[in-house]
């Protein structure tokens, strides 16, 4: 397995359990507690790590939201609490969600070995919020909530890479996301507004976007040898099946 390959191969499993904390209902019951929307804490969440920027600025980190959007949220959270003080409880909440839900998974702590190799080997040039993420750390405690931060950071390390892949096609994020799975139903859940220009257009260019999204995620897979990309797109599979159905996965106990 080439390290595009294991990139391409570990996204499904990747998105999926590195952001499964942000929809939990303790994760809202916190944004709740904190006097903050779950959008309010979602971008606060996420873009907080960046520090006490301008809306603007975290716009320009996420990519993929409407910056209209970014600013209802961004700025609705500042009148509450500074922005790390939202990063730093989403950390906790992202963590508590992998105790909860990883430490049972029975090869957790090789999870957490191949996963720190991928991070660590990352290049973040050009990649602002994962370096600022990167920078948060994980915990000490529980190999799940380990794994979950660790999750969590390679998530946004692919999501800065298809970023830029997506500009370098030619695509804005809009049309990046018109022309993906998601279509309309994204382009609103992401606060862009209509009118939309047609995707048939659009899709070769996102293909190559996801191409090159491989490519660039591939140099940090390239930590690994070639079977132990394999191992962590099964080790991936494995936590997902097993998150989705209470026995644990025979694969996962091999």
């Amino acid at each position: 397995m080439t390290p595009e390959q294991g990139a391409s191969a570990a996204k499904p499993g990747l998105l999926e359990l590195g952001g499964a904390f942000s929809e939990a209902p303790q994760t809202l019951r916190r944004a709740r507690r904190m006097g903050l929307s779950g959008w309010a804490f979602y971008v606060a969440g996420r873009g907080g790590a960046l520090g006490d920027v301008p809306a603007e600025t975290v716009a320009a980190a996420l990519g993929f939201i409407a910056p209209e959007a970014v600013a209802d949220g961004w700025d609705a959270a500042r009148q509450v609490t500074p922005p790390i003080e939202v990063a730093t409880t989403t950390l906790d909440e992202c963590c508590r969600w992998g105790a909860e839900h990883l430490d049972g998974f029975p090869r957790v702590a090789r999870l957490v070995e191949l996963l720190r190799r991928v991070v660590r080997a990352a290049d973040p040039a050009g990649m602002p919020l994962f370096a600022a993420w990167r920078a948060l750390g994980e915990p000490d405690d529980a190999p799940g909530a380990q794994a979950a931060a660790l999750l969590h950071q390679l998530r946004e390390y692919r999501g800065a890479a298809h970023l830029l892949a997506v500009r370098a096609s030619g695509l804005t994020p809009l049309e990046a996301i018109l022309a993906g799975p998601e279509g309309e139903a994204g382009a609103v859940a992401f606060g862009w507004q209509p009118p939309y220009p047609p995707a048939g257009p659009l899709i070769r260019r996102r293909l190559w976007a996801e191409a090159v999204t491989d490519r660039i995620t591939g140099s940090a897979f390239a930590a690994l040898e070639p079977t132990e990309r394999a191992e962590l797109v099964g080790l991936l599979n494995c936590a997902v099946a097993g998150l989705r159905s209470a026995p644990t996965p025979a694969c996962a106990r091999t």
